[in-house]
């Protein structure tokens, strides 16, 4: 977490201290002549919302909600449109970010938890059975890099990647940071590493559950095709916008084109998880930045065999299920009742996750 002073960054800006200067010193906020408290307090007023706290957590109560594509404009895995009921839980504002990440794995690695072989992360005593996330120098779309002692956030073009999301980490490597961060704040693990098998029952960090997922995304709107409703552009997430495409596109483009502020001509176009607003339930980038990786396995007939109370999802598959778009996907695959998965030592420039705890 972070501990951010304003007061002591104000000061250091002005670098006058709190002390009588002329009414010009553009640190003077209110024109009275004196940089003093109420300065500070006009500052704090301007930057107190805008600071991010990667681990925060909104709550989203329980009760029902509708799941699926009610629109028909996906496969028939999206269908039928289903109710299902929740209990309440937590579920992470933000998608965790690369800065988040390598505290984990500087953590990991002093544990002896982790092992990085062929610069890419996996896990000890397994040779390269479950990589856990690719550095760097395995994969230039990584921003974390390691010099055979420590893991670090790099740039891009300039900009610093602490906020950004984390990329090319698979499955496996998002519930062992769920299973970490668990252990940092003294709650119950959820994850068995050597089955891979999640315990509802425990009261520690996961991955959300499909429906969770989706029920989190729509932000307490009901048969809208996005987290805020059913039109999408660039002011909204970061995706590739084609309002030629799809009615429900409305970016001024007529082919795929990524977001131009972040778009820099060096993968990933990812953006720091502040930077669009909010749904409903207070979370950013539930479409768009990066797809997020679900504890469920994949099954095309989910909807249709699934228990509509509390749903954990198939027993047992070969992929695990991936929900949200990201910078590179296009409208279609932005909407909120998209399904998505892959094999769980799946890692690409275009997935990372977040995480959900389970209310006490």
């Amino acid at each position: 977490m972070r501990t951010w002073v304003m007061l002591g960054l104000l000061v250091l800006a002005m670098g006058v201290g709190l002390s009588v200067v002329q009414a010009s010193n553009p640190a003077d906020l209110n024109n009275d002549g004196v940089v003093d408290m109420l300065d500070v307090a006009i500052v704090c007023e301007g930057w107190l919302w805008t600071v991010l706290d990667p681990y925060a957590l909104a709550f989203i109560p329980g009760g029902t909600f509708e799941m699926g594509d009610s629109f028909g404009e996906g496969p028939d895995g999206e269908r039928p449109v289903h109710t299902v009921t929740l209990d309440s839980f937590y579920i992470g504002k933000y998608e965790v970010t690369d800065q988040q990440y390598c505290d984990f794995l500087n953590s990991a690695e002093s544990q002896g938890l982790i092992t990085v072989i062929s610069d890419v992360v996996c896990k000890a005593g397994f040779g390269t059975s479950y990589r856990y996330c690719d550095t760097s120098a395995s994969n230039s779309y990584s921003q974390i890099a390691y010099d055979g002692s420590v893991f670090s956030v790099g740039t891009k073009d300039g900009r610093s990647m602490v906020n950004d999301p984390v990329v090319m980490v698979s499955w496996y490597g998002a519930v062992a940071y769920c299973n970490w961060r668990s252990e940092q704040e003294g709650k119950q693990v959820c994850y068995d590493l050597s089955t891979w098998n999640c315990d509802f029952a425990k009261k520690g960090y996961r991955l959300a559950t499909e429906a969770e997922w989706e029920c989190a995304a729509r932000g307490g709107l009901s048969g809208k095709r996005f987290p805020w409703g059913d039109t999408i552009n660039h002011s909204y997430a970061n995706y590739q916008g084609n309002g030629s495409a799809y009615t429900y596109d409305t970016s001024p483009y007529t082919t795929l084109t990524y977001h131009q502020t972040w778009n820099d001509g060096i993968y990933p176009y990812t953006s720091p998880v502040d930077s669009f607003a909010a749904n409903g339930f207070g979370l950013h980038d539930m479409a768009g930045n990066v797809t997020e990786w679900c504890n469920d396995w994949y099954s095309s007939l989910y909807y249709s065999s699934n228990s509509h109370t509390n749903p954990t999802g198939p027993s047992s598959g070969t992929s695990r299920i991936l929900r949200g778009g990201g910078w590179g996907h296009d409208a279609y695959r932005c909407r909120t009742a998209r399904r998505d998965g892959n094999v769980p030592g799946y890692r690409n420039y275009i997935v990372g996750f977040r995480v959900v705890l389970p209310a006490e």
